[in-house]
């Protein structure tokens, strides 16, 4: 026992700062695998690695040549197979990475940015909206509008045809009116702009999680906010209801104020006040500081 704790103490003792720095990045990558392996379909793909291991095990045990050469071909290759099979899961990991709190932190100290003229922008651009979701969804009018975040959506927009239209209600309905060259496909709103018409959605990959009863236009929605943190509304043509999906989650059944409400929690920056960078807040305090040791 006192031999445990003296090895014990001896690694303590030559525990660095760098140590615990790696210690916290192998951390973090097991933890978005995990994170990743949980909500994608890739965990039945782990089924059948896990599987494959097994019968490799067999195969070597009973000295099966030619089964054994062809593992070992897939073994030797395995990083490049599990990229291949992998993508989409992992394209989503890399971008949600990429949607941290740093990016956030270097808007602050690069360029100020005056937050409540932005709002009152992006505001006016939801009223226009919910005004015109009402209509479409009285009127039975087939929609689906992609409301962009920090995700940049410039591969689905490419599909599409960039309009960069003021968003007032006739606007939104006239781009989604049945007889529309655009209406079929999606619209694309950035910051307080509709920036795109008819662009083509990636579809859902978790069909057996979806309602049978939904359609092509809704599993759209819901593949669109899998793959960012945009927010997706939709009405349908059948019934008129109105949804939201956002992370892969649709809610249904939503009046034209809750999509209001959902779309300014999302939307809009909460602290509407012309900030400063952080450099400069930091100086002001200084000087502030200065004034009050010489008084």
């Amino acid at each position: 026992m006192s031999e445990f704790f003296s090895k014990l103490i001896n690694v303590c003792q030559s525990f660095s700062f760098k140590d615990f720095l790696d210690i916290c990045l192998v951390a973090f990558v097991i933890y978005n695998l995990i994170k990743m392996l949980r909500e994608t379909r890739a965990f039945q793909l782990i089924k059948g690695i896990l599987m494959f291991g097994l019968v490799y095990i067999v195969i070597n045990m009973f000295n099966m040549q030619a089964s054994t050469y062809i593992a070992n071909l897939l073994i030797s290759n395995l990083i490049v197979v599990l990229v291949i099979i992998f993508q989409p899961e992992l394209r989503h990991t890399l971008e949600s990475t990429g949607r941290s709190s740093l990016a956030r932190i270097k808007d602050q100290i690069v360029k100020p940015k005056n937050t409540k003229a932005v709002n009152e922008n992006v505001k006016r651009m939801i009223e226009s909206f919910t005004v015109a979701c009402r209509k479409m969804s009285e009127d039975k009018v087939g929609s689906i509008t992609v409301f962009e975040r920090t995700t940049m959506l410039g591969e689905v927009i490419a599909n599409g045809t960039i309009i960069d239209a003021s968003p007032t209600s006739q606007m939104f309905c006239n781009i989604f009116y049945p007889k529309a060259p655009l209406h079929d496909g999606a619209a694309i709103v950035r910051k307080d702009r509709i920036y795109a018409a008819g662009c083509i959605l990636p579809l859902t990959q978790k069909n057996n999680d979806v309602d049978k009863n939904l359609g092509t236009r809704h599993r759209a929605a819901i593949g669109m906010s899998e793959q960012s943190d945009a927010v997706v509304v939709v009405t349908s043509e059948e019934t008129g209801i109105i949804s939201v999906a956002y992370k892969g989650s649709l809610k249904r059944e939503l009046d034209p104020e809750k999509v209001s409400e959902i779309l300014t929690a999302y939307l809009i920056d909460n602290n509407a006040i012309e900030e400063k960078p952080i450099f400069i807040k930091l100086l002001d305090r200084v000087k502030g500081g200065g004034k009050q040791d010489e008084q």
